[in-house]
């Protein structure tokens, strides 16, 4: 009798569940069990991702302060200009998207070829850039710090750049796969590089102490293995998206043109935003060093709280753009509210999840005593903040961009960081007496505005009126 009652509740609770994710998370272009293997594995990726950086950074720690700084440092010309690969990648999943949405199969393997070339062109001419101009460039962003901080910001910088290409062509592939719903196959390249990266930093950093040299040496190695890997698959392994070396090797100048529609504004953006960062970084430095590790191992606890919901963001381009190209615009707005929802809620329970466990995650960067408060603060803040205004600020806009509001997103972005991220923040960390603290607590304002905007956007028509593809 009571193993009877436990089978009926099982099955009550399975019909519920059923009931509930049907109506909440399916429609005619996708149903939620198509969602869930698309937002699964993106889940995999951004916690593997998260939790090897924050094994990277803690392994460079072991270097010393002026290591971790001078790799943060830079990392933030690095996410500057790797972004600009990712929007322009993006811009290649929207595309992609839209036409699996659409069933177009003939166009998939050009847009995905179209994708690849035009990232890495941009890659290539980036490196070349900063090889020539590295010293230039540091000398102007980072000038005020150490000289044991600026050297190993000189190594970090040459060997990152190095790497560009790699990392290139990896999102790029990556990101089209994303697109058509492949979302498994994207984890595994990623899997592969990251995994890769941790195992030789673990040899070229703890075993060979060969600090920050070791570090991109290990870069170098990881993405241009896993951009090999990635170019096999799409050519060997997965025959079905018939993609060609000479497609990949060619300009499709149409199918580019649909590409940059999307790519180049939020490219513009991506830009404008992470210069805003590095200018906000050049306030931290001015601050002293151990203004720039609080901030560097505070950026790495918080990576942890937005796991979920960096998938989500991620996964809501693919949804997005497969039911646009679809013309569904019922089923995308209201998969949007949900994913919504679900990242609040993602959100909320991941900060409940980590905050009991701060001081042993503070404890692996071996960080001295004297800033652990304010580390205790800023994550403390961040992790109460991000409930509320995250979503919207950017979920919100990745739906939007989806639907090929890519340049009213990007403006808006880009005036909001730069009005309040840099503007106040510099008000508020150097001018009053806040220091890092202020620094974050502007960020935080700027995510309120970025969200009201973007979701009055987004409960207007103008959004998805935008003609992405044929």
């Amino acid at each position: 009798m009571l193993q009877r009652r436990k089978s009926n509740d099982k099955a009550i609770w399975k019909s519920n569940a059923d009931s509930f994710l049907t109506r909440h998370f399916s429609g005619d272009t996708l149903d939620y069990r198509q969602i869930l293997s698309i937002i699964l594995p993106l889940l995999i990726d951004q916690a593997f991702l998260v939790c090897m950086n924050l094994v990277n950074t803690a392994m460079i720690s072991s270097s010393g302060l002026a290591a971790v700084s001078a790799v943060n440092m830079v990392d933030s010309v690095n996410i500057f200009l790797i972004n600009v690969f990712i929007a322009v990648a993006t811009g290649g999943t929207v595309v992609v998207a839209q036409y699996t949405g659409r069933g177009n199969q003939k166009m998939v393997p050009k847009a995905l070829a179209g994708s690849v070339s035009a990232v890495f062109s941009i890659a290539l001419m980036i490196t070349l850039l900063i090889l020539a101009f590295h010293g230039p460039i540091l000398r102007i962003l980072f000038g005020d710090a150490e000289s044991a901080v600026f050297e190993n910001a000189r190594i970090y910088l040459i060997g990152s750049c190095i790497s560009y290409c790699g990392i290139a062509i990896m999102e790029a592939v990556c990101g089209a796969l994303r697109g058509i719903g492949e979302t498994r196959s994207s984890l595994m390249l990623s899997l592969v590089m990251n995994l890769l990266y941790v195992l030789l930093n673990f040899v070229f950093i703890n075993g060979l102490r060969m600090g920050v040299l070791g570090l991109v040496i290990s870069m170098n190695i990881s993405r241009y293995f896993a951009a090999v890997l990635a170019i096999v698959y799409l050519i060997r392994r997965n025959t079905s998206l018939h993609v060609r070396m000479k497609d990949l090797l060619g300009f499709d100048w149409p199918m580019l043109k649909r590409i940059l529609f999307i790519g180049v504004p939020f490219a513009a953006e991506q830009m404008f935003f992470n210069g805003g960062k590095i200018l906000t970084q050049t306030f931290i430095v001015g601050l002293g060093t151990y203004a720039m590790a609080t901030n560097a191992i505070s950026a790495s606890i918080a990576g942890l709280f937005t796991i979920p919901a960096n998938a989500l963001a991620f996964a809501v381009v693919t949804v997005v753009g497969q039911c646009m190209g679809k013309q569904d615009i019922v089923q995308a707005k209201k998969l949007v509210r949900s994913l919504f929802v679900l990242s609040s809620v993602s959100l909320a329970g991941m900060g409940l999840l980590l905050l009991p466990f701060f001081y042993p995650l503070v404890s692996l960067f071996r960080a001295p005593a004297a800033i652990i408060p304010d580390i205790f603060v800023i994550v403390l803040a961040y992790s109460i903040v991000q409930v509320f205004l995250w979503p919207g600020s950017f979920l919100v806009p990745s739906a939007l961009r989806a639907g090929g509001d890519s340049k009213y997103t990007s403006i808006l972005s880009m005036l909001s960081m730069w009005l309040f991220r840099v503007i106040l923040g510099y008000i508020l960390g150097v001018v009053l007496p806040f220091g890092i603290i202020g620094v974050w607590a502007a960020m935080f304002s700027e995510w309120g505005v970025r969200s009201i905007i973007f979701v009055t956007r987004f409960r207007g028509k103008k959004w998805y009126q935008h003609r992405v593809i044929d």
